[in-house]
């Protein structure tokens, strides 16, 4: 599975892998903010709108009980030791005609006096139980007043609370609250009936009038039963209201959030309001947000566009650049107007030239290579047909008991059986010194002069590799060029930061103008044989092989000798640079 996943993402194209981190690292601080934000808003949001319902129902609460509170003062008023009481007592008692009749007016007085100081206060009249009858109306009724039918909201010692119901008054059809009161008066059964005036509760049970037309309201008794309910289908009235609690304040019920208030005297006051006009306002800004985050995605994936094109038009050119790395030289200036990419364009362009520049320099050793291959064999003199002659004479020493033709040809054989090794080839500084003292001991008997060589080797160089066949040429020229009778050869090999060759004698030297031309190899084609064409070929061979790595020094005095002196890389090996 995992290895199925890395094949998948592997193939994914660089251009896709862009826009999808630019994406990832763009929207998720976008989607967090914005769940955060959303989390906060939306309480904010709750607590705002609870808040506002809450307050709202605390206002109508309190204008509720402030119209109870006025139409209890007004009923102890009328029916605890009150001038009214007093009066109402004096006419039960009175049989004369004329005095009930002045009694009557005076109650009626009174109760006017009453009802016009107090404006929020509607219908009053006194009631009768047990006959039914009613006295005293400051209004017309509008029906028959049938109290047992009234909503009870609250029941208490000596007084009950109605509400809401229509008015019986016949001047105004709206909702009021009323309570009735039994009235202070010994061996009579009469009952205070009150209702809440026309404007005390126009603002509460008018929906047309509230800033929120959303908004119904219930009305709980003690029980929490429904008394009064603007929404009769689904908090009908007479019912117990859904989940009831003395303690809760607020909850959903169906598609519905309600909130509570609970007066002083144990009813309640319930407001209700549609879920979805509650979440309005939350959608409202979900709208925004919404947008908004479009908006955001847009944008943002313009921007993984633009930030692809910069990308890519620089590899583009990359691309260009590789694909004619080795298919022409020819630089192209064009540039990303990036400077980072430029830098890399410029690296990659110096890169190709320095490619061209080793790739014909490796052309010039090559060819040099193949220069000194032809030099070497002419400078061996076909060694192949010198060796199966030289053993013919040496075998024929043998017979003849010539000791020293034997020991010559056998030396000389060695020596050119060495020497037929290919050019450049390695081998170790051990074996090298061998085919030098094998080239010495013949020179020592074919020339009549005598001279010493001194051979002096670090233990630690033997098996150093080098070039094959550097030493003899050396050794050769200081021979033929540099020694005549009581010479001396000296020939070091020692081990420092490098391998250091140094080969020295005491013959005639050279001037610097010589040194100079013999180094830079400015001999014409007529002079290049003896000490040129040795030189000439150690030269090409250290640069084939060591590049810029070995040193090659000449120092000499004309009439003092002449020092070579060679310095070789410890590694060795085919320079690549």
């Amino acid at each position: 599975m995992k290895n199925l996943i890395v094949n998948r993402l592997s193939q994914v194209t660089f251009k896709n892998r862009i826009i999808v981190i630019f994406l990832i690292s763009t929207f998720i601080p976008f989607i967090c903010l914005g769940v955060i934000s959303f989390y906060t808003i939306d309480s904010i949001i709750d607590n705002k709108v609870e808040n506002s319902i809450q307050s709202n129902l605390k206002q109508d609460l309190v204008t509720l009980e402030n119209s109870l509170n006025n139409i209890n003062h007004v009923s102890q008023q009328l029916a605890f030791g009150g001038r009214v009481t007093l009066l109402l007592e004096a006419l039960q008692k009175e049989t004369e005609p004329s005095q009930r009749i002045e009694l009557l007016s005076e109650i009626k007085s009174e109760i006017n006096l009453i009802s016009f100081s107090n404006p929020n206060v509607g219908l009053i009249m006194y009631y009768y139980p047990e006959t039914g009858l009613h006295d005293f109306e400051n209004f017309r009724l509008r029906d028959d007043f049938l109290p047992e039918q009234l909503p009870v909201m609250a029941k208490y010692s000596g007084i009950t609370y109605y509400g809401p119901h229509k008015s019986y008054s016949g001047y105004i059809n709206q909702f009021v609250f009323s309570s009735m009161r039994k009235v202070n008066i010994s061996n009579h059964n009469i009952y205070l009936y009150i209702e809440t005036g026309r404007n005390a509760l126009e603002t509460l049970f008018a929906p047309q009038n509230r800033k929120d037309d959303s908004r119904r309201l219930l009305i709980l008794n003690n029980e929490g039963r429904v008394t009064f309910s603007e929404n009769k289908d689904v908090f009908p009235e007479n019912n117990m209201f859904p989940g009831y609690s003395s303690e809760a304040k607020s909850g959903y019920y169906d598609t519905y959030f309600w909130s509570k208030e609970t007066s002083n005297q144990g009813w309640s006051i319930v407001s209700i309001i549609p879920v979805k006009e509650l979440n309005q306002e939350r959608n409202k800004w979900l709208l925004q947000v919404s947008i908004i985050f479009i908006v955001f995605i847009l944008i943002s994936l313009l921007f993984a566009w633009f930030l692809w094109k910069m990308v890519y038009n620089p590899l583009n050119k990359f691309n260009k650049e590789i694909k004619t790395l080795i298919q022409t030289e020819t630089q192209n200036t064009e540039v990303t107007k990036i400077p980072e990419f430029d830098y890399l364009l410029n690296q990659v362009r110096t890169m190709k030239t320095k490619i061209w520049d080793l790739y014909r320099e490796v052309e010039q050793k090559e060819k040099r290579r193949a220069d000194l291959e032809v030099e070497k064999l002419l400078y061996q003199i076909n060694p192949h047909f010198l060796m199966n002659t030289l053993d013919t004479v040496r075998w024929l020493a043998v017979f003849n008991g010539n000791k020293e033709i034997d020991k010559l040809v056998l030396s000389l054989n060695k020596l050119l059986s060495y020497n037929l090794g290919k050019m450049g080839e390695e081998t170790t500084v051990e074996k090298e010194i061998q085919a030098v003292k094998e080239y010495l001991q013949l020179q020592q008997i074919r020339y009549d002069f005598q001279f010493d060589v001194d051979i002096d080797v670090d233990e630690n160089t033997m098996g150093i590799s080098i070039p094959r066949f550097i030493l003899q040429p050396l050794v050769e020229n200081a021979l033929y060029h540099g020694v005549s009778d009581n010479g001396y050869i000296h020939v070091d090999i020692k081990l420092m930061d490098n391998l250091q060759i140094t080969i020295q004698d005491n013959g005639s030297g050279m001037s610097k103008e010589e040194i100079e031309a013999l180094l830079l190899d400015q001999k014409d084609e007529s002079q290049k044989v003896g000490m040129g064409i040795g030189m000439r070929y150690v030269k090409r061979i250290l640069e084939s092989n060591y590049g810029d790595k070995a040193k090659l020094e000449i120092k000499s005095e004309v009439g003092k000798g002449t020092i070579v002196s060679i310095f070789l890389p410890v590694s060795g090996g085919e320079n690549t640079q």
